[in-house]
């Protein structure tokens, strides 16, 4: 039982620190504190013995900061053949295969997309973990990624009517690309 709550802790320490990761308009402290998040609920997630959860995390942890570096389609393709094959040789339910799937998504939006269109699909991918983690019993897990499916849904309803009224919401974001890509 000892064991259980532990797991949870450190779970409950995972939301505390993912709860404002959407909050970021700037990329890369978004991608940032997003890899220190998954971290810990990687971590969150071995200790209840969910291990396709737990490896599908910890390489969302590793893979984002990648991201920060690279954008190469074929880094991409070894981050989704990772994620899949560790998935898929431990899973014992169906429903296991949702954090999976969520990953999968992730990458692809991570390495493909920016802005607006990369956090609608981590949106999606974020459904898959809300219902997985409901039916693990993850406590954290269901808070954080709850409360991820409400921010970011209502951060990309704002930074959408930004743009349709001709705000830039990545505007910094846009201009720190810019000014590196300069150099």
């Amino acid at each position: 039982m000892t064991a259980y709550w532990l797991a949870q802790g450190v779970g409950v320490i995972a939301f505390l620190i993912g709860i404002t990761t959407f909050i970021n308009r700037d990329e890369r402290r978004f991608k940032k504190q997003l890899s220190l998040y998954s971290a810990i609920i990687g971590v969150h997630f071995f200790l209840m013995g969910a291990f396709p959860a737990g490896s599908s995390a910890m390489l969302n942890a590793i893979r984002t900061l990648i991201t920060l570096r690279t954008r190469n389609v074929w880094v991409m393709v070894l981050f989704i053949v990772l994620t899949g094959g560790l998935g898929l040789a431990k899973f014992h339910n169906p429903i296991e295969l949702l954090p999976v799937a969520g990953t999968i998504v992730s990458t692809w939006a991570l390495f493909r997309f920016k802005g607006l269109p990369m956090r609608c699909v981590i949106w999606c991918s974020t459904g898959c973990w809300v219902i997985h983690n409901f039916w693990l019993g993850s406590i954290g897990g269901t808070l954080i990624e709850g409360s991820f499916l409400v921010m970011n849904g209502l951060n990309i309803i704002r930074f959408w009517r930004m743009q349709r009224r001709g705000i830039d919401p990545f505007k910094v974001e846009t201009a720190v690309h810019k000014e590196s890509a300069a150099r």
